[in-house]
């Protein structure tokens, strides 16, 4: 098996952070040992006190981690350049369990975090069904993007 991270290019990695660490149940990775924050740590590695946002709250935090140590670690990388196209890969949800959960049992859990990411700056771009009704193959999701534009489904 190879492990990895996932990175995500992004203008504000705080942001970011904040968006998709309640999305996905994870939680901010701690700075390295030895280091008080990410900032010190990239500081201590040569990266300049003007690439990086040193009045930040959260030290320059731009991680997250799975606490259950089970999914990858997720990187937000700050780059220049805004997003230009769909993104070639993005994430499905599944905070019912998927189609193999009965519809009833999987829906609140669904609709909750819709109503969660939302609230936090999502917006959506795509219904299927178009109605809240399920599909005839019972089938049930939502497009979204998240603050900076990146696409991802809720099922």
């Amino acid at each position: 098996m190879v492990t990895f991270q996932l990175t995500v290019d992004c203008a504000d990695p705080a942001r970011m952070v904040a968006f998709w660490g309640p999305a996905l149940g994870y939680v901010p990775r701690p700075a390295p040992d030895g280091f008080a924050t990410w900032n010190d740590y990239y500081l201590s590695v040569g990266v300049s006190a003007g690439e990086l946002d040193l009045d930040d709250d959260d030290g320059g935090c731009d991680r997250l981690m799975d606490p259950a140590g089970e999914g990858p670690m997720i990187w937000f990388q700050p780059v220049p350049e805004g997003k230009q196209v769909k993104n070639r890969l993005h994430l499905d949800l599944y905070p019912g369990g998927g189609r193999s959960v009965p519809r009833e049992e999987r829906m609140p859990a669904i609709l909750a975090l819709l109503d969660a990411v939302l609230a936090a700056g999502a917006q959506v771009v795509r219904r299927s069904p178009e109605d809240d009704e399920q599909a005839a193959d019972g089938s049930w999701y939502r497009t979204l993007t998240d603050p900076e534009g990146n696409e991802f489904c809720i099922s």
